[in-house]
């Protein structure tokens, strides 16, 4: 059995790795609740409601998106045609692997399912492709249409407040306008000044669909292009320009640079993820030298062999081999549920298998020959402290120098302080006056 992952070994893992998303919302929330702070500070209510939705329901729709259409697509389109979901199709890619896949299955279930999946490969390579492309152009779409709901709503919010206003400064003066029910505006007419206008499985195409952070920058690009096109004030294009470029360099860039550079600076190695280093594993393996033991067995198997299915199979055949099993502890290797076994309907990155293995043989190689424990703790707390400074510098980028550059900028730039929505629903009201005069 695979020992239960603590909470911290959990967090810190999250946090470290620039495949999770965890990270990223971190992030987007500082980045959300710094945004929407500042749009109080200078626009005071509507214009903070009016962040509120943009930033949050973006953030919902952003982390939330993709995964509820692709959990989607998996319950009606894969089981209406009898394909196991939990395949990962990059399998197809060698069929020595795919063979191996299917001896090795841990169930009879299992076996079948790919064993079917084998027969046409090319039906479900284009099924996923299909998944993804469905998934992220849903997600995108229903950020549309937060844009169009969210801009209808701003000018209908900021109407209705200098309508009180006036009211408020002159109390006898009454129009057919201030004397009719407000509608709730969710059912209000939405209207936008915009108008919308065998793939081959590899290289960049299988990286952004299987990889949840890539596959989020698709939606982001999007997310972008939206917000900058449908922009209604200039006002409102330099918030997003810089709302943008600082999101995109914090959010994707900064965070793997920042962690190789205190990674180098270390003077421990920390390359090694969380559940493996905050592990009782790895310091078990120190004592009884069962590190080195594994360590010597991948060379004798493996050697200098670039052949996948080679280490494909030390990976089935070694089960107590102390790499595999922290492959499994880190979730390298997928397992199924409460059990050790491999589930081979997964896919096992054997070049993210074979840094692994440099990784820990790395540690073993610095470690002193007495005092492991000291050697251990300092391991883990300067991996915590790296993980910690990256989201840090992140967090602190995110919310609140690019809201405190936003605010600047409002203050620095003529005729840019008032919030352009109240001036546009000030020519609204003027002109529905003008209608009933």
């Amino acid at each position: 059995m695979i020992p239960a992952i603590t909470a911290s070994e959990y967090i810190y893992s999250k946090l470290g790795s620039n495949a999770s998303l965890l990270p990223l919302a971190v992030k987007d929330l500082a980045n959300s609740s710094g945004l929407t702070a500042g749009s109080y500070i200078t626009g005071k209510d509507v214009e903070g409601k009016d962040r509120f939705i943009d930033e949050f329901g973006t953030e919902a729709i952003w982390l939330g998106g993709i995964p509820f259409f692709k959990k989607f697509t998996d319950l009606t389109f894969y089981k209406l045609l009898g394909i196991d979901p939990k395949f990962d199709v990059r399998n197809l890619k060698n069929k020595d692997i795919l063979a191996k896949a299917i001896e090795k299955a841990p169930t009879e279930e299992i076996k079948q399912s790919i064993i079917k999946i084998s027969k046409n490969p090319k039906y479900t390579k284009n099924l996923a492709i299909a998944k993804f492309a469905f998934s992220t152009l849903a997600a995108i779409a229903t950020y549309a249409g937060l844009t169009k709901f969210r801009q209808h709503y701003r000018l209908e919010e900021a109407k209705e407040e200098l309508k009180e206003k006036a009211q408020n400064k002159h109390p006898s003066a009454k129009t057919s306008n201030l004397m009719q029910q407000k509608v709730p505006q969710a059912f209000a007419p939405v209207h936008s000044s915009k108008k919308g206008k065998d793939v081959s499985f590899s290289g960049a195409l299988q990286d952004f669909m299987f990889n949840p952070v890539k596959n989020l920058m698709i939606l982001d690009g999007s997310i972008t292009a939206e917000r900058l096109a449908s922009s209604q004030s200039q006002q409102e294009l330099i918030n997003y320009t810089i709302k943008e470029a600082g999101t995109w360099f914090f959010m994707y860039f900064a965070g793997s640079m920042i962690q190789k550079h205190l990674e180098n600076k270390a003077k421990v190695p920390i390359k090694l993820d969380s559940m493996i280093i905050e592990s009782k594993e790895l310091k078990q393996a120190f004592k009884d030298n069962s590190i080195k033991t594994s360590l010597d067995a991948y060379e004798k198997v493996i050697k200098d062999t670039s052949k996948e299915i080679d280490i494909y199979n030390f990976i089935h055949e070694n089960p107590d081999n102390f790499i595999v099993k922290m492959a499994k502890q880190s979730k390298l290797i997928k397992t199924l549920k409460k059990s050790d076994k491999i589930d081979t309907r997964a896919y096992i990155d054997i070049t993210d298998f074979k840094n692994l293995k440099s990784n820990i043989e790395e540690l073993y190689k610095k470690a002193p020959q007495d005092n492991i424990d000291k050697y251990l703790k300092q391991v883990v707390k300067s991996k915590r402290i790296a993980v910690l400074k990256n989201i840090g510098i992140c967090i602190g980028a995110l919310g609140v120098a690019v809201p405190a550059i936003m605010i600047a900028m409002r203050y620095i730039l003529p005729n840019n302080r008032e919030y352009k929505v109240m001036e546009m629903a000030k020519k609204e009201n003027q002109k529905e006056l003008s209608k009933t005069a």
